[in-house]
């Protein structure tokens, strides 16, 4: 007689095990109840079609950091893309619909998976993709629970067999354990040699530079013998209220970067500008402006003079060989960014320097969190994508009114919206207004204000204030010390 369901015997194998199997039989006992493996099939579609949806880039790399294997998919044909997915990204291969279909043709796959339609209707299945994660633990959590019920099996049918010692028995359960539990934890410590040998290298190579600058050129004298300029890994945060010039500034250092002066003796550095606010013909035409050092006012009237149109088309030509990168799309979440990013570095060689304008306009991956929530999100996407990409990131924020209606210079907690950019950034640099409005004539008969760039925190160096000359018919920043000009 079957015991019912619930009693001890009935649970006293798992799935696929008997008595009977083993050899043994149990006084008293019956086949237990049939139970299907865990899995959950729709988080499996979810997670594939992320990864198509998103090129094969950002999702696949979480796939990768949380060591996900084809095995980890339950059923065959979801086993076959996601091994065809690993083959594209190992390549650099954006991943789509035609591409994934090509690459399991070549593998002699496609029709054991149910063919190109198959493949379609992963990516018809969502739309975007923020529950990337919570799909890829599903999936993970359900591949635990499979491998643990493969070892408890093949454990009682072990202990019921008695041909292994107890010591012997525990032994190989133990590292069955063991095994999965490692695969489920990825290996990020690194002993200390290895950052010895990078930090002595370091340390050679300011010693042979003689105080020169380490990182990329911000073109403001001032500014780099603080911060021996912008350093790979790092988020740099220049902040400001509205109208101060954030743009600008940040439009003058990739302008240094990707176009050095000869007497500089830098090479250009690869630059990609994301631009959420102004479109790339618009930021292109302030580019031009500022650096031919042409009135945009002038342009607008139809009244620039012969002499500076050539001035005009000398340097367009000039800006038009620059490996500098304008993305101008909006409302990209902090994982489209990345992905982009992430794109654009495997495409360009040794890019340098990336710049986002401005940090807000991000959107985060769950539109319903709070909006601080969000910002601590992109913000600790933002210092992860400079750890990643090995490039100096710096990004603009939006300061709130605390500093306009307290008549006083920002500061750190002024930065809006959430603390966690203060706590994530390497460098936060804080555009001021000086209250006394020094403006002087520059050589070239220009009016200048006077801005205090305010270096509020730097993790490797010292703080302080940096004058710098804004010219506002240029949108224009430059050193304020005639000797540095």
């Amino acid at each position: 007689m079957a015991a019912p369901q619930g009693t001890k015997s009935s649970q006293l194998f798992p799935a696929g095990t008997s008595p009977e199997r083993s050899g043994r039989t149990v006084s008293g006992s019956a086949p237990p109840l049939e139970r299907s493996a865990p899995c959950n099939i729709d988080a499996e579609e979810g997670l594939l079609g992320c990864c198509l949806l998103d090129g094969g880039q950002e999702v696949m790399s979480y796939c990768l950091e949380a060591k996900v294997k084809p095995d980890y998919f339950f059923k065959p044909a979801h086993q076959s893309i996601f091994e065809a997915l690993c083959g594209l990204y190992e390549k650099g291969t954006p991943a789509d619909e035609i591409i994934l279909s090509e690459e399991l043709q070549r593998m002699g796959k496609l029709e054991e998976i149910g063919g190109y339609q198959a493949i379609v209707r992963l990516t018809n299945r969502i739309e975007t993709t923020a529950h990337s994660r919570h799909w890829l633990e599903i999936v993970r959590e359900k591949c635990i629970y499979r491998r643990l019920i493969k070892v408890s099996t093949e454990s009682i049918d072990l202990c019921y067999q008695g041909g292994l010692r107890s010591e012997e028995l525990l032994e190989n359960v133990e590292q069955s354990i063991f095994r999965i539990s490692e695969e489920r934890v990825s290996d990020t410590a690194t002993r200390i040699t290895e950052s010895m040998d990078l930090a002595v290298s370091l340390v050679q190579k300011l010693l042979k530079g003689g105080g020169e600058i380490s990182g990329v050129s911000t073109g403001f004298i001032d500014l780099d013998r603080i911060t021996f300029g912008l350093h790979a890994q790092e988020m740099i945060v220049l902040a400001a209220r509205p109208s101060m010039g954030k743009t600008s500034l940040a439009l003058n250092i990739a302008e240094t970067a990707t176009l050095p002066r000869p007497s500089s003796r830098c090479q250009p550095v690869p630059t990609l500008f994301f631009s959420l606010e102004m479109s790339a013909e618009q930021l292109a035409f302030r580019l031009l402006c500022s650096f031919a050092r042409v009135s945009m006012l002038k342009i607008k009237e139809g009244f620039p003079g012969k002499e500076y149109e050539k001035k005009l088309a000398r340097c367009a030509n000039e800006i038009k060989d620059a490996p500098l990168w304008i993305d101008e799309s909006g409302h990209l979440t902090i994982l489209e960014l990345r992905a982009k990013a992430r794109r654009m570095a495997s495409k360009v060689k040794n890019l340098g320097l990336i710049v986002i304008d401005y940090l807000q306009l991000i959107s985060g991956t769950d539109g319903r969190a709070p909006r601080e929530q969000q910002i601590s999100e992109i913000s600790r996407g933002v210092k992860a994508m400079a750890k990643e990409l090995k490039v100096p990131v710096l990004v603009l924020s939006q300061l709130n009114r605390d500093s306009e209606r307290e008549k006083r210079p920002p500061r750190l907690s002024d930065l809006r919206e959430s603390g966690s950019i203060e706590q994530d950034a390497d460098v936060v640099m804080l555009l001021s207004r000086r209250k006394d409005k020094e403006d002087e004539d520059s050589e070239e008969g220009r009016s200048g204000s006077t801005i205090d760039l305010i270096i509020a925190k730097q993790r490797n160096g010292p703080v302080g204030d940096v004058p710098l000359t804004f010219i506002p018919e240029l949108t224009r920043f430059e050193n304020h010390s005639r000797s540095a000009r």
